[in-house]
C-alpha cells in the first residue's frame, strides 16, 4: 500500500524513527512523499533516495557518530577559545563533517540535488532566523533567487538538521542577500500539515511518527532553575505550532513514540541504546498497525494516486 510519512524531529533520538520504518516495511507499506525536520527529516532523505530499513539501520550503527562533530582548530587550544568560537561562529561544531556524510549516503543512490528525485516527494523544514520564517525545502528556494532543482539534498538536510548553538548555522547566499539558517524544530518539529491541500484534504493516507508520549500522556516539567527554563521554553516554542494542527482526528493517524529518556545530542550513544531505540520504534508501530487503517470506509476520502 502506498502512504505518506511525515517525521518528526528529535536528534539521535530518531534511531527509534528506523524501527518504527522497518515495521511499515514488513506490513508492505510504501512511502510515495515523505517529509521531516530535523532527525525526521534524515529517516525521510533516506527513504526519498531509495534505502530501506535494514540498510538505513546498518549504516547507522557502522558509523563513529562522534567523527560527525567537527569542532574548528584554534592556535590557542584553551577551553575559553571553544566559547568564544561559540560566540563569534554561533555554533560548537562546523556541521560540514555531518554534511559530507549526508552527501556520500545519498551520492551513493545517485541523489545529489532535489531534481534527482521525482518532484514534491521530498519536503524538508527549517527555520529562517533572518527573516524569522519557516521555510519548507525545496520549495520555498524560489524566494531566495535558488532554483530548487538545482539545490543539494545534503546542503538542505544539513539546514534542517542545524540545532541552534550545537552546529554553526548555514549561511543561504543569495541574490537577495544572506541567510541564517537553523534546524527546523525551532519552527516546526513535526509537519504534519504539510501535504494537506488548501481544504485540508490528502491525496492519499498518511502516517506520521512522533518522538514522544500523547500531549494528554505527558506530565509536567519541573522548572526549578535556569538551564530547566531554558528547555522548557525551547521545547514550548518548537511544539507550539504544531500542537495547534493536531487533534483527535490526527492522532490516529500517529505513530507516538515515547523516548524522552533518551538525549537527542549523544553521540557516544552505545550500541545497545541505539538498538533499544530502534526496538522501541519497532514496537510502537506495530502496536499502531494493529489498528491502522481504522476502516475501509475512512481511506475512501482519498484519492489514491500510484
Amino acid at each position: 500500500m502506498l502512504i505518506d510519512g511525515v517525521f518528526a524531529g528529535g536528534g539521535l533520538k530518531g534511531f527509534a524513527l528506523v524501527g518504527a520504518y522497518q515495521a511499515l516495511e514488513e506490513r508492505g507499506y510504501r512511502f510515495k512523499r515523505v517529509a521531516g525536520t530535523s532527525a525526521g527529516a534524515i529517516l525521510a532523505c533516506f527513504i526519498a533516495a531509495g534505502y530501506t530499513g535494514k540498510e538505513i539501520e546498518q549504516m547507522m550503527q557502522e558509523e563513529d557518530l562522534q567523527s560527525l562533530l567537527d569542532p574548528r582548530q584554534t592556535l590557542l587550544p584553551i577551553p575559553f577559545m571553544k566559547w568564544l568560537l561559540l560566540y563569534w561562529r554561533m555554533g560548537l561544531y562546523q556541521g560540514k563533517a555531518l554534511e559530507d556524510w549526508f552527501f556520500e549516503k545519498l551520492s551513493a543512490k545517485g541523489v545529489y540535488n532535489f531534481a534527482d528525485l521525482p518532484e514534491g516527494s521530498l519536503k524538508l523544514v527549517a527555520s529562517d532566523l533572518t527573516h524569522g520564517k519557516m521555510i519548507v525545502l525545496p520549495d520555498d528556494l524560489v524566494h531566495y533567487g535558488i532554483e530548487p532543482g538545482m539545490f543539494s539534498v545534503a546542503r538542505a538536510l544539513r539546514m534542517s538538521c542545524n540545532i541552534p548553538f550545537f552546529f554553526e548555522p548555514v549561511r543561504i547566499k543569495a541574490p537577495t542577500g544572506d541567510t541564517i539558517v537553523v534546524d527546523g524544530g525551532v519552527l516546526s518539529n513535526f509537519p504534519m500539515w504539510i501535504f494537506d491541500d488548501s481544504e485540508g484534504r490528502r491525496e492519499r493516507p498518511l502516517i506520521g511518527m512522533k518522538l514522544s508520549h500523547r500531549k494528554d500522556d505527558m506530565g509536567g516539567r519541573e522548572i526549578g532553575n535556569a538551564l530547566n527554563l531554558f528547555e522548557a521554553l525551547f521545547s514550548t516554542m518548537k511544539n507550539a505550532h504544531d500542537d495547534r494542527y493536531i487533534s483527535r482526528k490526527h492522532e490516529k493517524d500517529i505513530i507516538f513514540i515515547p523516548v524522552e529518556q533518551y538525549s537527542a545530542t549523544q553521540f557516544n550513544m552505545e550500541d545497545e541504546q541505539k538498538e533499544s531505540l530502534m526496538s522501541i520504534g519497532k514496537s510502537r508501530a506495530n502496536e499502531f498497525l494493529r489498528t491502522w487503517p481504522h476502516s475501509m470506509e475512512g481511506t475512501r476520502k482519498f484519492r489514491m494516486i500510484v
